[in-house]
């Protein structure tokens, strides 16, 4: 049995893991932040990197580390019930509620939809949409085939389509820095740490490291050491490139605001700074650069959430999983850009703290002794904040309870206020698991 892995495969499966990660989301919201936050950049994309490129690459590294197959049995360390409903909510997320949908209406917001009279647009985003989930689909379908089909051949044209425009933003800078908007003149560092949730990264992390895995282990690797190290490198590759791609659309947005003034949103910016340097040639460039990008990721989320589904409830065959997020996903895709931003937000906003203390907390399993409570508590603590975090996001924020935590949780008022809460529940579940196991040993002394 082969425990050996080339260093050329596992270049091939960190150029796969960037591409898939590289999607609309990683496209389009650097490139605004950077806008925002002027003079302010670098700040605000350091704590962009940390969400967007840190703690995915974790989230990697975590089920490498962890020895676990899928995200189910990692969440289920908490409990069973809330493996199961975790797994559903994030592959529901990072799938055919948000991600897919988002990625073929991004496309075709950038890439095609300025090429269209705008009469046209209604009737263009449903055809768009039929033929681009219908090739993704397509692609899907060859699971077996994703490794070399997205790192060998997409991952290339993908980053030559976006180094073009970065090479000459660089050399050839619209403008210079301006000063920030009003929520990047101050916390620009956290702002750009919340603004890393739209990416969606960690919670996809956890989907994408499984393919990972998935892919050493049909070379014949088992050893659970091997499989962490060749992940954690492959995941070193994907880190550094996006950390790369999102300070340069971060930059090219911050000296694009001169020139074009503070756009609606990132692919209006996108659109701006290609057609600015390449005229028309540079709708042409983005086009690509857009579906190129979104194909890949959605490509990877549509196989990743047919797998699992088909795995918890194999009723339903691989093949007709895969139809039906295609299906779904190009309906839901014909509502727009800006209105599946706008509920994405809230969601995201309460998932994602859980989805961070649960990879911090693998790491510490060992430590903790694998104690039930730990997970249980810390998770409990952490969501109470960070539901109300998502209710704020909604506009159905709860007065009292907004004045309460922002007079006793530091970071609170710039959605981190879950960090203290979810350090206390480790400490108090640490307790909890203690006297357990004192009474418990009481109990058997007793017996005795």
């Amino acid at each position: 049995m082969n425990q050996k892995v080339s260093n050329s495969y596992i270049i091939i499966l960190g150029l796969m893991l960037f591409s898939l990660f590289f999607g609309a989301g990683n496209l389009i919201f650097p490139i605004m932040m950077g806008q925002e936050a002027g003079i302010n950049v670098w700040e605000a994309t350091a704590g962009f990197v940390i969400t967007g490129v840190g703690l995915p690459l974790l989230a990697v590294i975590a089920l490498g580390y962890s020895g676990k197959s899928d995200l189910q049995s990692l969440a289920s360390r908490v409990h069973p019930m809330f493996g199961l409903i975790f797994s559903i909510v994030l592959y529901l997320a990072i799938g055919p509620l948000f991600a897919i949908p988002r990625a073929g209406s991004v496309s075709f917001e950038i890439g095609i939809r300025p090429l269209l009279p705008e009469s046209w647009s209604t009737m263009g985003l449903f055809v768009f949409s039929i033929f681009f989930f219908g090739v993704a689909a397509s692609f899907s379908l060859n699971s077996s085939k994703i490794v070399d089909i997205v790192g060998k051949y997409l991952t290339p044209i993908k980053i030559t389509f976006i180094l073009l425009l970065i090479v000459v933003a660089i050399f050839n800078p619209l403008g210079s820095f301006q000063e920030p908007i009003e929520r990047y003149t101050e916390n620009s560092f956290f702002n750009g740490f919340s603004e890393g949730y739209l990416t969606m990264d960690v919670l996809a992390a956890f989907v994408f490291g499984i393919i990972v895995i998935n892919a050493l282990r049909s070379k014949g690797v088992e050893s659970g050491k091997v499989i962490m190290v060749s992940t954690m490198k492959a995941g070193l590759i994907a880190a550094v490139l996006l950390a790369f791609f999102y300070s340069a659309m971060a930059y090219m947005g911050a000296s694009s605001v001169a020139e074009l003034g503070i756009l609606n949103n990132g692919g209006s910016v996108l659109s701006g700074i290609a057609n600015v340097y390449f005229g028309s040639f540079g709708g042409i460039i983005l086009s690509g650069v857009m579906i190129v990008a979104c194909l890949t990721t959605s490509v990877g989320l549509i196989s990743s959430c047919a797998t699992y589904f088909n795995e918890t409830f194999p009723k339903i065959s691989y093949r007709s999983y895969v139809i039906i997020f295609a299906v779904f996903s190009a309906a839901v895709a014909n509502f727009g850009l800006s209105q599946l931003i706008a509920i994405s937000v809230p969601v995201l906003t309460a998932i994602y703290p859980l989805a961070i203390v649960l990879l911090i907390l693998t790491f510490f399993h060992n430590a903790i002794n694998g104690k039930k409570e730990v997970y249980q508590m810390s998770m409990l603590f952490t969501f109470i904040v960070s539901v109300f975090d998502g209710l704020n996001a909604a506009g159905f924020g709860v007065k009292p309870v907004d004045q309460l935590f922002t007079s006793i949780l530091p970071l609170y008022e710039v959605g981190l206020g879950w960090i203290i809460p979810a350090f206390i529940g480790v400490i108090l579940g640490i307790i909890i698991g203690l006297f357990k196991r004192g009474s418990k040993k009481k109990e058997e002394e007793q017996f005795i």
